[in-house]
Formats: structure tokens, C-alpha cells, sequence
């Protein structure tokens, strides 16, 4: 270790490298450098060449990164400037599935926390969000949403494609851009859905309301759609009017439970919408949807969902936001869906005639919405 180490200036460096050796444990070969926050470089073993640096910027940055649950602290230490990348972004994602996968025990929390101690005097507080009242009430819910997606439409706008669409993409051919995948995405959902001309179409959790005016302007329907977002719905009914929809679209800040329009659709939707309802909430967030179809109308769900029973929070659904497990979500979104299972934990939600592609290419569309904001 010494043999590729520079000198330590802050003593709490030797105690970072420990916690982190530690960490490190069944993962190799460490292909990176890390600097620390007094300039400190340990580097990457010998033979191996770089491909980043992992910079850590305080001492109480491995503390807060490696918390539990470790897919949001690592996010969120991410997010307020405790470490960062330099170099090959992508190359870290091997580093991170080895820490978010890796099986946690009580043993090793403990062992972490000892380590930590001689950090914690050092620690750096930030800011959390504290939501009220019962885990999806319908008051509870509209503040989750609000934390998270009220932080204003220039922010997402900085590094979604132009239509804002905050869903997965579909990149038919590798060299697509963001634009173009997200297109493929919207004009996908529409073919499953079977849009014709003059059918009412509902988008729950519609966004910036890049699915309302596609399906309008390309199937000719009449589409609604609802958020609990103002800054969503003000910024989805500039678009829909300058798009001259006025007529054929509409937005409402609304909680699905309060829509009561019963039989009124023929095609009803909902994209990366199910994580913010909630486990327990799934019977009752489905059976609506169902309620609010036609007879014999066509209602599509997707969203992320996770395989087997241990449960997954997620930075990236927002406050309260939740991973629901396949077992729960697919007997609830009743017919229409073949599911695949693949080796290393990945679901792929299939189609007679294509496929949607998981796993890997996540971190494509991550490394474009970088790409994007800088």
C-alpha cells in the first residue's frame, strides 16, 4: 500500500484507506486512484492503468457514502459533493454494482461503524427532506412530489432529452442520441396501446407532458393527463398550447385516487409512475386504473420493479419512493405482460415483437444525461 501511496498530510487519511481496504474486500483489480481531501493519492494497484480517479472531498465522505441503504447514500453523497469521478465515468459503474450488490451483514455494519468513529467528529451535515403523515397519503404524496420534481423545470431540463421525458429510454441501434431514443419510446408505448383517432387516452403521472402531445399530434387522440406537480402541469400546458392542442390535450394537478371518471377511457397509461405509489398501495393504484377503462380497453404499466424479496429504496424515484417487487406488481397489473428473468438480476419486460433492453444499457443512458449537463 505505501508503495503506492503519497504522503498523508491529514492523519484521518490512514484511517479513510483502512475503512475503504475494508470496503474493498473481493473486489478486484482496483483499476482506479482515489485522492483525498488534503491531496493525499493513493493509486491503483501496480500493472493495473487508471481509468478514474474516486476523489473524496471530506472526511465524513465515506461515512455518508456507505450508509444504509447504500443505492440512495451513494447517490445522494454523489449529489451534495462528497466525492466525485474523474476520468472514465463508466468505468465506475463496475465499482458501484460491486457495493450496491454485495450482501450487507450485521458483522459488517458493525465493522464499518468502528471504522467510521474516527471520522464521525468530522462530519458534515446536509439537509434532508421530512415528510408528514401516514407512507401515501394523498397529502404525503403530493409533498413527496413536490420535493422532488418542484425544484424547478430548468434543472431537468438541463440533462433530459427536449420533451423532458423522466422515464427509460429505447435505443434501437446503439449510435441514438437521447432525442431520438425517447422518441422510439413514445411511439412504442402508443403501437401497444393501440391508439386510433379520436379514442380518450389517459397518461397517470404525465409529467412535462411529452406522452399527451405525441399521442395527440401522431395518433389523433384526445389525451389527459394528470401530476401532483404544478411546475410539470404549467410547463405541459405551455408546450400543449404552443403545439395548438389546446383542443385535444389537457393537464390536471390531480392524485389519481380523485380522478372519477369511471369507464371513460379506452387507453390509459402509466410510465415510471407505479415506484411512487407504494407496495401496499399497488392493489388499489391497479384496480383504479382498471376502473377508469372502457370495456375491453388497453391499459399499459412500466416501471421499475425488483427481483426477489429484499427490498431496494431508490435515489432515483424521489422522496418516499420505493422499488415494488415483480411478484407483487405483475398479478396486479392482471393480462398483457410476458416476463423475462435473466441471470444477474435483471427483468426485461417483453412484447410478441420486441423487447425492451435493461440492465447494461442503463448506464449508457446515464453517461448521455452527463454528457448532457455539462
Amino acid at each position: 500500500m505505501r508503495a503506492q501511496l503519497s504522503r498523508a498530510k491529514d492523519p484521518d487519511v490512514d484511517a479513510g484507506i483502512l475503512l475503504f481496504q475494508d470496503l474493498m474486500k473481493g473486489y478486484g483489480p482496483r483499476d482506479f486512484d482515489m485522492r483525498f481531501w488534503d491531496g493525499t493519492l493513493w493509486e491503483a494497484e501496480p500493472g493495473q492503468p487508471a481509468r478514474f480517479t474516486l476523489v473524496i472531498h471530506h472526511p465524513s465522505s465515506l461515512q455518508r457514502m456507505f450508509s444504509s441503504p447504500i443505492d440512495v447514500s451513494l447517490g445522494e453523497a454523489y449529489i451534495y459533493g462528497d466525492y466525485d469521478i474523474e476520468g472514465d465515468f463508466e468505468a465506475a459503474f463496475r465499482l458501484a454494482d460491486f457495493f450496491m450488490l454485495r450482501d450487507w451483514g450485521v458483522s459488517d455494519w458493525v465493522r464499518l461503524g468502528w471504522r467510521a468513529k474516527e471520522l464521525s467528529r468530522r462530519l458534515k451535515t446536509h439537509p434532508q427532506v421530512r415528510l408528514e403523515g401516514p407512507r401515501h397519503s394523498e397529502q404525503r404524496d403530493r409533498h413527496a412530489v413536490t420535493y422532488h420534481y418542484d425544484v424547478s423545470n430548468d434543472f431537468y431540463a438541463l440533462w433530459l432529452d427536449p420533451r423532458m421525458v423522466y422515464s427509460c429510454a429505447y435505443f434501437i441501434s446503439p449510435g441514438e442520441d437521447l432525442e431520438r431514443a425517447q422518441l422510439n419510446k413514445l411511439d412504442l408505448i402508443c403501437r401497444k396501446l393501440q391508439l386510433k383517432p379520436g379514442e380518450r387516452f389517459l397518461d397517470i403521472g404525465c409529467g412535462w407532458g411529452g406522452l399527451l402531445i405525441y399521442a395527440a399530434q401522431n395518433y389523433g387522440v384526445q389525451a389527459t393527463g394528470i401530476t401532483l406537480s404544478e411546475q410539470q402541469a404549467a410547463l405541459a400546458w405551455e408546450r400543449i398550447h404552443h403545439a395548438g392542442l389546446s383542443e385535444t390535450c389537457r393537464v390536471q394537478v390531480l392524485d389519481y385516487r380523485q380522478l372519477d371518471e369511471p369507464g371513460y377511457y379506452e387507453k390509459v397509461a402509466s410510465i415510471g409512475m407505479v415506484e411512487h405509489v407504494g407496495e401496499e398501495m399497488l392493489p388499489r393504484y391497479f384496480d383504479h386504473a382498471h376502473r377508469l377503462l372502457r370495456p375491453g380497453g388497453i391499459f399499459l404499466n412500466q416501471g421499475i420493479a425488483r427481483v426477489g424479496d429484499k427490498e431496494l429504496h431508490s435515489a432515483v424515484v424521489g422522496a418516499d419512493g420505493r422499488l415494488n417487487g415483480v411478484p407483487h406488481v405483475i398479478p396486479l397489473a392482471r393480462r398483457g405482460v410476458g416476463v423475462r428473468i435473466p441471470t444477474r438480476g435483471r427483468v426485461a419486460v417483453e412484447h410478441p415483437d420486441e423487447r425492451a433492453v435493461v440492465g447494461d444499457d442503463q448506464v449508457r443512458v446515464l453517461v448521455i444525461m452527463q454528457e448532457g449537463r455539462e
